[in-house]
């Protein structure tokens, strides 16, 4: 573990709590995690942040798809098959990441999110489903976008850019394959795992991963994610919409700074 201090070990914690909570219910908790190590380390190698950061957020994405396979209706089969194109996208984002300008990528997701904003809050049934009706069939058709589209578009980008891929993953299932948005945040925490497997493995075969400092944050990871999903579950799609409103207009503000602060 670095030589760091006890309060900055405790806000670490706590900010690792609070990403768990985050990320469990609508994705994006790595909007807090990542820049508290950042600030909480301020001499340490990207690297060394970035494969911590990947160590710690692991255990919190297992815990809180474990919660939601327990008591959601998620196919896991599907949401393993998009989380495989998932990693294998992110994989080919990150081989273009170093040809490619976050001062240009910046400006286009801010506008995207800010669509994607207005479109949640004009239509309060986005990922909401009346009691006492189904949820449609997923088709072959719908099953093969999400795959294409969602793993591997959304993890092509999370290999080139990343943040608010969490938050894309939920929007886009619940799009296409009609998902409300529990379910939908349950389908993308294995997605998740997929992915943060992938990249873990390559930043601890590249030695960059701080496992000591890693453990002690996981274990407040893993339960503010379970703590998240229980909420997410017993609350319904309307708690997970305004949090997923909270976190979008959060992101924007985070991308907004980083280009022109």
């Amino acid at each position: 573990m670095p030589d760091i201090s006890l309060t900055t070990l405790a806000l670490l914690c706590v900010a690792a709590l609070a990403a768990g909570w985050i990320d469990a219910v609508v994705g994006g908790g790595g909007l807090l995690l990542l820049p508290a190590l950042l600030l909480g380390l301020p001499h340490l190698p990207a690297a060394q942040i970035l494969g911590t950061n990947k160590a710690v957020a692991i255990v919190g994405t297992s815990g809180a798809a474990v919660t939601y396979v327990r008591k959601a209706p998620v196919q896991v089969g599907t949401a393993v098959r998009i989380g495989i194109a998932a990693l294998a996208g992110s994989m080919g984002g990150a081989f273009f990441a170093a040809g490619i300008s976050s001062q240009v990528l910046r400006p286009v997701i801010m506008v995207v999110l800010l669509a994607v904003a207005g479109f949640v809050m004009f239509r309060p049934s986005f990922g909401t489903r009346p009691g006492g009706v189904a949820r449609p069939a997923l088709t072959r058709a719908r099953i093969v976008t999400a795959i294409v589209v969602v793993g591997g578009g959304i993890g092509f980008y999370d290999g080139l850019f990343g943040p608010g891929t969490g938050t894309f993953l939920v929007l886009a299932l619940t799009a296409v394959l009609h998902l409300d948005l529990v379910t939908a945040s349950a389908t993308a925490k294995i997605v998740n795992v997929c992915t943060n497997a992938g990249a873990l493995a390559m930043f601890a075969y590249q030695g960059h991963v701080m496992w000591l400092l890693a453990g002690v944050m996981a274990v407040f990871n893993l339960a503010g994610g379970m703590i998240g999903a229980r909420m997410a579950l017993r609350k319904g799609s309307e708690f997970v919409r305004g949090v997923l409103l909270v976190v979008v207009f959060s992101l924007v503000a985070k991308l907004a700074f980083d280009q022109w602060a």
